[in-house]
């Protein structure tokens, strides 16, 4: 597996190379270390004083190579290398340009099948007004995202939400084929929407609102086993749990009781106005779960 870390310096930013622990089973071939140095931070005085600028420039690339060698170091350290002779190869890359976009395009670049992004945790409402810049990596990355929430070193319980759609399939095999350890107890989760409003529930019998929900219900309940058939052929421990309720706040209320590590979700390219008026089931788990999401998509997956 290809891998891009990027990395800041800040605490979170480690979390994101610190969790390479988690992955290293599966140990990757190739991890691009990405600082991007943000010129936005020189706007307000560009041109007023160029030999300034010049050196505020190379200041902030020099604290980014020291910072990218210290990222290898920490990297080597989680996979186990740092006393062997390196099974991955490892490229330290030193960018320009807006945060998001640049993560996204060296990405594509690196032809990375996971990004490794910390995430702040910043409140609902700044990330609402601001949009972190982990969730705006999520939202236009070409591969899958992998958003750090909290220090992760080993993977033990991890919950797969999952709908009867290709992204969800796709997120199964991802997890099952790049991602997951022996050890892990993995909970295969699919919340259906109740096919009834509640105000018509008001007005139906207990009879009819069960004849209206079976279907959905027994739906459900093939897709997560058909799931489950392909987790336990390669000798995964699993679980399956089908539950008839809001969607989001079913998979979030599973996710802290469970004292989950890791979310797994697949997602489908969304047009901007999509994700500009509507989100989507991912972009609202990545705001709301309390652990670590990984978000499947792209032709790597």
């Amino acid at each position: 597996m290809r891998i891009l870390c990027a990395v800041d310096g800040s605490e979170w930013s480690q979390w994101g190379v610190q969790a390479l622990e988690a992955l290293a089973d599966r140990e990757p071939e190739d991890v691009t270390l990405l600082h991007v140095v943000d010129l936005s931070a020189l706007q307000a005085g560009r041109g007023k004083n160029p030999v300034a600028e010049k050196r505020a420039l190379g200041a902030m690339e020099k604290a980014g190579t020291m910072l990218l060698r210290e990222a290898e170091r920490s990297a080597r350290v989680a996979l186990g290398q740092a006393a062997t002779g390196p099974r991955t190869t490892y490229h330290p890359v030193l960018a320009h340009g807006p945060l998001a976009r640049t993560i996204a395009r060296q990405a594509q670049r690196a032809r990375a099948d996971l990004i490794l992004i910390g995430s702040r945790g910043i409140s609902d409402i700044e990330g609402f007004l601001l949009g972190s810049i982990s969730r705006q990596v999520a939202s236009i990355a070409p591969c899958s995202v992998l958003v750090v929430k909290q220090p992760i070193h080993q993977l033990t319980r991890v919950t797969l939400a999952v709908d009867d759609s290709k992204p969800s399939r796709a997120a199964a095999r991802f997890l099952r084929s790049r991602i997951l350890p022996e050890s892990a107890i993995t909970t295969i989760l699919s919340s259906a929407e109740r096919p009834v409003t509640d105000l018509a529930v008001r007005y139906l019998s207990k009879s009819q609102i069960e004849e209206l929900e079976q279907p959905v219900v027994e739906r459900a309940t093939r897709l997560v086993t058909s799931l489950r058939d392909d987790f336990l052929k390669e000798g995964y421990a699993v679980e399956t749990d089908v539950q008839m309720d809001h969607v989001i706040d079913t998979i979030v209320r599973h996710v802290e009781a469970t004292h989950t590590d890791l979310l797994v979700i697949g997602s489908r390219d969304l047009t901007k106005n999509e994700r500009l008026h509507l989100g989507s089931v991912s972009e609202s788990l990545l705001r709301h779960a309390p652990c670590s999401v990984l978000i499947v998509r792209g032709r790597r997956a």
